[in-house]
């Protein structure tokens, strides 16, 4: 997985998620139906979100929402973004991530 720092310029709203904004962080994790890793993913991040109060986690269809992905420039899934409170992205990550790399990148923003 590698892992990004990211200016904070891009803002994502919760409309353009299709889901909440998490009041300190939001996990934003792009997916497609056949990927394996994804599912993977997903448990990671659910998993985090629930051990961090004021953590989100929202599941995006690229698919779905290539709008999105041509403008954040996702290249593959599961590709994962953590906004801080205001909806900036702050870190980006490609591929299935660990738990302590998770856990590590919201450290930096909460």
């Amino acid at each position: 997985m590698g892992v990004s720092a990211e200016d904070g310029a891009e803002r994502l709203s919760e409309a353009e998620l299709g889901g909440p904004l998490g009041v300190r962080a939001t996990l934003v994790q792009f997916s497609t139906a056949f990927c394996q890793p994804c599912r993977a993913t997903r448990r990671v991040l659910s998993e985090v979100a629930g051990m961090v109060d004021g953590v989100e986690h929202v599941e995006v269809d690229a698919e779905e929402r290539l709008e999105l992905v041509r403008r954040l420039e996702v290249r593959r899934t599961p590709t994962v973004l953590v906004l801080d409170g205001e909806g900036r992205v702050v870190r980006r990550a490609a591929g299935q991530p660990r738990r302590v790399d998770v856990i590590a990148a919201l450290g930096r923003v909460v």
